[in-house]
């Protein structure tokens, strides 16, 4: 595979900064986590989205995209599966943090693991329906059609998306987890800011399930 820079590879770079200040489910889901867990959780997150969303280009780079296009089913399944695992984790913060706040702040009883949270994030950014939408729609229009080398072409551009959504996303984590962090010193708020994350979670993966329908 000869990877050539597409020659509106800078009208991409444009495209793909706008679509991230546009907040979607992976910066809400990050925004979420550091407010529940803090910025080691939310950077570990954002890891695991950006190699999810980066899988999820290859998908499409090697035949998903055109499938998904074509059939209103398997887009369909995408984003209830995307959704639901997004509730799933929302519930799950919400419970963990039924736990007394003081052993929240003194043993971080009930925070996922690095693993776990890279984890979580991969799955949030494969299942990503705005990611999804990007690479199988809008991405292909800035291949060159006349080269020999357009999957090639599109791996590279999703190689680019992950690395810049990975700088993006950190930002939004670690201002929301240094927000968190002032608040350590407050147990009841602490556990108000976690059941809030974990709302939030709920919330993005309703919106995400409705907006298939």
């Amino acid at each position: 595979m000869v990877f050539e820079v597409p020659t509106r590879f800078g009208e991409y770079l444009i495209a793909a900064i706008i679509i991230m200040l546009a907040p979607g489910p992976s910066v809400l889901f990050t925004i979420a986590r550091a407010i529940s867990w803090g910025r080691v959780a939310a950077v570990a997150t954002v890891l695991g989205n950006a190699i999810g969303m980066f899988i999820l280009s290859l998908i499409v780079a090697f035949g998903l995209g055109p499938v998904l296009q074509r059939s209103s089913a398997a887009f369909l399944f995408v984003q209830i599966v995307g959704g639901s695992y997004l509730i799933y984790l929302g519930i799950d913060a919400i419970r963990k943090s039924v736990i007394h706040a003081e052993d929240m702040i003194n043993v971080n009883e009930g925070k996922p693991t690095v693993v776990k949270s890279i984890r979580d994030g991969f799955f949030v950014g494969l299942l990503n329906p705005k990611g999804l939408v990007f690479f199988a729609a809008i991405l292909p229009g800035f291949v060159d059609k006349n080269s020999k080398s357009i999957t090639a072409q599109i791996v590279l551009m999703g190689a680019t998306f992950a690395i810049l959504a990975f700088f993006s996303d950190s930002t939004w984590g670690l201002i929301a987890g240094t927000i968190r962090e002032s608040l350590s010193t407050k147990p009841a708020r602490l556990v108000k800011m976690r059941k809030f994350g974990g709302f939030v979670m709920i919330c993005l993966g309703i919106f995400t399930i409705s907006t298939a329908f």
